[in-house]
């Protein structure tokens, strides 16, 4: 029977409609996880040690090291890693279009606050910062690898030729320019049951 190699991301076990697959919170996510894949021979889970380190710092206690041990804690082979040279160059393209666009929004709100009324209400202004920073979020990191440990994620899963796990549009987005098979919480599911 041929192995299915998986790439763990750590939105599987902290998105709230994702770990809804294993469990209520991301301890039990996790746990309910490695208990369904323990016994897996033709599964194989790997996680790059960045992103668990990140998965660690969403749950307060990890399960045993013991029960972790199922998951190969393994970093992508950096220097060994050839990435196509289109892909950096869409990345440029991708991430100069999201800075201009973050910018037009700082221009609104800037003007937004120079046009209104000197205001002593800040609460007003504290929600006119909470929805400039939710605007501009979502115009710089939605829809794009935005961390070392996405790339870490795509690189190696393209290393390993496996399939990422994750609800990171972002992630998925980039890593299937490189041929990568994403699936989601409710296909992990389906392929480690």
């Amino acid at each position: 029977m041929k192995q299915t190699k998986i790439v763990l991301d750590t939105s599987i076990f902290v998105n709230p409609d994702a770990r809804c697959h294993f469990g209520a919170t991301p301890k039990k996510a996790l746990s309910e996880f490695l208990d369904i894949v323990a016994d897996k021979k033709q599964i194989s889970c790997y996680i790059p040690p960045s992103v668990y380190e990140e998965l660690s710092s969403f749950i307060e206690k990890m399960p045993s090291e013991k029960k972790t041990t199922i998951i190969n804690k393994k970093p992508p082979s950096s220097y060994q890693s050839s990435v196509p040279a289109i892909l950096v160059y869409e990345f440029i393209e991708e991430m100069r279009s999201r800075i201009n666009k973050g910018l037009r929004i700082a221009e609104k709100y800037s003007r937004r606050a120079l046009s209104a009324p000197h205001s002593t209400d800040k609460q007003k202004d504290e929600d006119l910062i909470k929805t400039l920073r939710q605007e501009y979020r979502a115009a710089l990191r939605e829809g794009v690898i935005d961390s070392r440990q996405d790339f870490d994620l795509i690189l190696l899963a393209k290393e390993l030729d496996a399939h990422i796990a994750t609800v990171d549009g972002g992630l998925v987005t980039w890593a299937q320019k490189l041929g990568i098979t994403c699936i989601n919480a409710k296909e992990l599911k389906e392929i480690i049951s």
